[in-house]
């Protein structure tokens, strides 16, 4: 029996993080921005879990999040491009550090301009082709 061919996605979910982030910075901003794609485009949320014992799990996307580096000037270009594309995507900016809530966070976003907005992190998800074109020059996350 020959073995089921690889699944391939046509839509991409991909992470862009600031290149002076630290450690632990990384992790929880990555943690932030997917969180809200499952919400916005419920199609990238697979079918719950349950192990052999029956026990049930959450269910997690259905295709791999890619994480991308970059300078700020990388991370502003995406923004820009991602935007002109209209393609669901959430932001992280320097400010979010110093907040300990939903609220505040979305306050802190709420009063700085777009083209102002110091961002350290920011996901988009859409079509591959799309996707790859707003994360030029970003590389790959070590």
């Amino acid at each position: 029996m020959a073995a089921p061919a690889p699944v391939r996605f046509d839509t991409k979910i991909a992470v862009l993080l600031r290149e002076d982030l630290e450690p632990w910075q990384r992790l929880n901003v990555t943690a932030f921005l997917v969180s809200g794609l499952g919400s916005r485009a419920p199609e990238v949320v697979g079918e719950p879990y349950e192990d052999a014992d029956g026990v049930p799990y959450l269910p997690m996307f259905r295709q791999p999040v890619l994480v991308f580096e970059g300078g700020k000037e990388t991370l502003t270009a995406a923004h820009g491009r991602a935007l002109s594309r209209q393609l669901p995507c959430a932001v992280f900016t320097s400010d979010l550090f110093a907040t300990g809530n939903d609220r505040d966070n979305r306050a802190a976003v709420k009063a700085v301009a777009t083209h102002d907005l110091d961002l350290v992190g920011m996901a988009v998800y859409g079509p591959r082709n799309a996707v790859d074109k707003v994360l030029k020059g970003a590389r790959m996350h070590p």
